[in-house]
């Protein structure tokens, strides 16, 4: 497992970690309670989406994170976005182990994921694709991965694809104990927020709630 600085590696955007007295930090930590109550405090795998791509679905999912692990619960951040993924940048760290290599069986989890200097925050990494997504992200390979992880942390919280545009969501969706969507303020038209509700529904997924994002 390696480490890296969180001076060096955080962004201006993590307002959990930069600004924590701010209303839009103090509303990540209410999102944290929520869904806190919502697993029973038990140990849980979340996933992140939105119904199309640039609605600050990652940056949500980084900021969340960071909150829940701030409360001292180990969190394995995922970076499932395989086709376009944000996590390594946002958090300026390498990508060229992760997720991806893992799933085909190049690496293995425990020397992939990175460990942050932020309470108990670990990141896996998209990696290296080179190889089908939805396969991927659908085999006995993820099962195990989740497996393997909830033995190690108490939250995953996964980085997903927008709902609307790949497979990949709804096969990650099926598997998570609970789904929030993230939506964008003035870009996300009700139309597409319904849709993407309904296909997280067709995916047996429970919705935990929606993050309004102002961007």
């Amino acid at each position: 497992m390696k480490r890296r600085s969180a001076s060096k590696t955080l962004k201006r955007n993590l307002v959990v970690y930069s600004n924590p007295d701010s209303i839009i930090a103090e509303q990540f930590r209410t999102l944290r309670t929520n869904i806190h109550f919502l697993t029973g405090g038990k140990k849980s795998i979340l996933l992140l989406t939105s119904p199309s791509s640039s609605e600050g679905k990652s940056t949500s999912a980084a900021n969340l994170a960071l909150s829940i692990a701030q409360q001292k619960e180990k969190v394995l951040l995922i970076d499932a976005n395989l086709r376009d993924p944000h996590i390594h940048f946002i958090f300026k760290i390498p990508n060229e182990k992760g997720l991806a290599d893992v799933l085909s069986g190049q690496e293995n989890l425990k020397n992939t994921v990175y460990q942050t200097e932020i309470g108990k925050l670990a990141i896996l990494t998209s990696g290296q694709l080179d190889a089908n997504p939805a396969e991927l992200l659908g085999s006995d390979s993820m099962e195990e991965l989740f497996q393997q992880a909830l033995e190690d942390y108490d939250v995953i919280l996964i980085d997903s694809p927008p709902v609307l545009e790949v497979t990949d969501t709804k096969l990650l969706a099926n598997k998570s104990d609970g789904v929030v969507l993230v939506i964008s303020e003035g870009r996300t038209a009700i139309e597409k927020a319904t849709e993407a509700k309904k296909a997280l529904e067709f995916a047996k997924a429970k919705i935990y709630g929606v993050i309004l994002n102002e961007m």
